[in-house]
């Protein structure tokens, strides 16, 4: 297949119409493994927001099944990407994201920042990483996609373009991040975990290209020291040089989701969407 047989497709779709099917061919074909590591760092951002930080570690999901949480996340979200809003599986999954998420108190600001995340960060993530461009029809999916996904999980005064997500993250952040004890204890676990996934003798190694990504005001509210400007470059470079390789491959005939990689494979007989997350009690 031609390298661009998924823009010609995604041309012929309608960004305000078709944007579960073009933001899956986004996710599935062109970045998926792009989307997993942006999406990723969305989330792991949201942490430095003392009223999520704190409420994570509460649970203590993070700390003490951190490889599930972590899994199951990636896997929830993944179905309704995979199967759409209406199909069976993704309706459970967003089904599953409104029983948590109604376990606790968590206010309508602090969702919908989260929301903003998922729109923002991989955008940004592609635009400096990514091995091509997103076309402006796949922009405006990315933002309908999550809007209708907030609009399902009863997220109110949603921002309506991706201008308007990125105002509202940008300026979310700089009120609330700030350093809080549960957020660094999750923000631990979860770099602990992605070290784990390579062999012993780089994972420190790991742990300094992470915070490599991480832009200061992130970095500060965790209290994690600088990175060196040698592994600030090195790790940039290196996913330049990653995109510059995967620009030259054929496009990817079959679609690639979450729970194909081997960060995610954490039930290895199967599962049911419905049966995954927490249940909180009382």
């Amino acid at each position: 297949m031609k390298r661009d047989h998924w823009q010609r497709r995604i041309a012929e779709l309608d960004p305000h119409t078709d944007y579960a099917e073009i933001y899956r061919i986004t996710a599935g074909h062109e970045f998926p493994w792009d989307l997993t590591q942006a999406l990723g760092l969305a989330l792991y951002r949201t942490y430095a927001v003392p009223s999520i930080g704190e409420l994570l570690s509460r649970t203590g999901e993070f700390e003490r099944r951190t490889h599930k949480r972590y899994a199951d996340t990636g896997l929830i979200l993944a179905a309704v990407i995979e199967h759409g809003f209406g199909h069976a599986a993704g309706r459970t999954g967003i089904r599953r994201m409104n029983q948590m998420h109604g376990a606790y108190g968590i206010s309508n600001e602090d969702m919908r920042y989260v929301l903003s995340t998922f729109v923002v960060i991989p955008m940004r993530w592609l635009d400096a990483y990514g091995w091509r461009p997103l076309t402006e029809a796949e922009r405006v999916a990315s933002t309908n996609y999550y809007r209708e996904l907030g609009r399902h999980m009863n997220i109110k005064a949603i921002p309506e373009t991706y201008t308007e997500f990125a105002a509202l993250l940008d300026a979310y952040e700089r009120e609330h991040f700030a350093f809080s004890p549960g957020g660094r204890a999750v923000s631990d676990a979860t770099l602990k975990l992605l070290a784990d996934f390579y062999p012993r003798p780089v994972r420190p190694l790991l742990r300094q290209v992470t915070l490599a990504l991480l832009d200061d005001p992130l970095r500060e509210a965790f209290r994690y020291p600088a990175p060196g400007r040698f592994t600030r470059a090195a790790t940039a470079g290196g996913l330049r040089v990653r995109a510059a390789i995967e620009r030259r491959l054929p496009a990817r005939k079959d679609p690639r989701y979450v729970h194909e990689m081997r960060e995610f494979n954490f039930y290895p007989g199967g599962y049911d969407v419905a049966e995954l997350g927490t249940f909180p009690r009382g």
